[in-house]
């Protein structure tokens, strides 16, 4: 029910419409924040105009002699001006002057020389809001001559008129202007983006790791999507891996458990044949029953460990001990078993004792070696260092190296460069170093040998390292 919610989301929420509507607000808003300078602009225009009329009005005067014409003519040319008086000023003096013979009383006056571009627009907002025809005296120099200031007496009314027309052209086409642009946006962006968001997200959550690979490749692209698209097939591709790798892990816990029980009983009886010989009069069977025994022993654990691999975290039952003895003993078993001229130093004191499970630090020491030797190395050296949180244990050897393509998956199970590996000895040597509250790290690796540190918390140790 939840998967199908998500699917249907990206149809309800509509990003692509949400761009659009958007787009259209944000056109819209511009040419609002645009509307207020354009509008006052229009009105200072329209005002010049007024007095361009008037000049040219009342220079008709100039054609009679005694610059006077019939009230007939003057009525004339003031409904051409569309005023009430019109009238010209030279050198500080009315030198033309034309006007009807009831003049109104005026209601505002307009100075067109002292107004700045804020007070434009405000004059400008103010007429549009007016309820009534005001009667306004606009001064100005005229466009025709800067030398001449002109006057004319005219009704606001018509002049709001023709700005609420100009209103409406500015809406209706900014209206077309911001549905070009945003259907132009809104399909740019449904290729671009939204179309490539939506296949993201269909496959995020059509996605089930035990499901076999279906998708097909991503389209190559060098963009940020295109970077995205790769990252998710490349973590579907690393799920699903881990979850083949989860199902094989719970295969062989399942196998392990079951077989656990008979093992456990004849190593039991190993170990109680190592016991009688123990008693033996022979000196080598004497010498190397130990050995045996030890083995037997770390059988039964190791039975135990991976049982514990598959099913939760291994226990730690810490105890004190020289880490130098358990290096001597790791030697010793490891040059029995390699036989190929294999060398184990050390660079640790006697005295140097660390708090730690035994057993378990001896199997991570054991695998790291045991690796070393099986990838070619002749020679390996552990080391190790107190410091304020704690012990470094370094383990180092002249192999030729992991290679490059299995150390991305360095300590996940059956993960092998070696043929014939089963890839759970770093696994579990790292499960170990966890369980003590430590980290197994890679250091270093390449042609002239591996370096392996193994931190675990502060362990007291008695004496500082050479």
């Amino acid at each position: 029910m939840e998967l199908r919610r998500l699917r249907i989301l990206p149809r309800r929420a509509g990003l692509s419409g949400r761009l659009l509507l958007l787009t259209i607000a944000f056109v819209m808003l511009t040419e609002v924040l645009l509307f207020a300078p354009s509008i006052a602009r229009y009105r200072l225009v329209y005002l010049e105009q007024k007095l361009a009329a008037a000049h040219l009005a009342g220079l008709s005067l100039e054609a009679t002699p005694d610059r006077m014409v019939t009230a007939q003519l003057t009525s004339t040319l003031l409904r051409h001006v569309g005023a009430y008086a019109a009238g010209l000023y030279g050198e500080g003096k009315l030198t033309h002057n034309l006007m009807v013979p009831e003049m109104p009383a005026v209601d505002r006056e307009i100075d067109l020389r002292d107004d700045t571009a804020i007070e434009l627009v405000r004059d400008a907002f103010d007429t549009l809001i007016q309820r009534r025809n005001r009667i306004l005296r606009v001064i100005g120099e005229s466009p025709k001559d800067a030398s001449v200031l002109a006057v004319v007496v005219l009704d606001e009314q018509p002049l709001q008129e023709e700005m609420f027309g100009y209103s409406k052209r500015i809406l209706g086409l900014s209206i077309v202007i911001a549905l070009a642009t945003a259907s132009a946006l809104y399909f740019s962006l449904q290729f671009l983006l939204v179309r490539p968001m939506r296949r993201l997200t269909q496959r995020m959550v059509g996605f089930h790791p035990e499901a076999p690979a279906t998708d097909v490749p991503p389209k190559p692209r060098t963009d940020e999507l295109g970077l995205a698209e790769m990252q998710l097939t490349a973590m579907q591709d690393e799920l699903r891996y881990s979850f083949r790798q989860q199902a094989r892990l719970a295969a062989l816990g399942s196998g392990v458990s079951k077989l656990g029980h008979d093992l456990r009983n004849i190593l039991s009886s190993v170990q109680v044949l190592s016991d009688r010989l123990a008693d033996s009069t022979d000196p080598e069977v004497r010498r190397t029953t130990p050995r045996l025994v030890r083995a037997v022993d770390r059988a039964v654990s190791l039975t135990q460990a991976t049982l514990d691999f598959a099913t939760e975290r291994p226990a730690v039952k810490p105890v004190r001990f020289p880490l130098a003895d358990l290096i001597q003993e790791i030697a010793q078993d490891q040059v029995v078993i390699g036989e190929d001229g294999f060398r184990l130093d050390s660079t640790l004191q006697p005295s140097f004792a660390v708090d730690a499970d035994r057993n378990q630090l001896y199997r991570v020491l054991g695998n790291l070696i045991r690796n070393a030797r099986l990838a070619g190395a002749r020679l390996s050296e552990i080391g190790a260092v107190l410091g304020p949180g704690g012990i470094s244990i370094t383990i180092k050897d002249d192999g030729p190296g992991i290679p490059n393509a299995v150390r991305p998956r360095l300590f996940q199970p059956f993960n092998t460069g070696r043929p014939g590996g089963t890839g759970l000895g770093l696994a579990i040597a790292r499960d170990l170093v966890e369980a003590h509250g430590g980290q197994l790290r890679l250091v270093e690796s390449g042609p002239e040998g591996t370096i392996f540190r193994i931190d675990l918390p502060f362990a007291g140790a008695t004496t500082t390292v050479r």
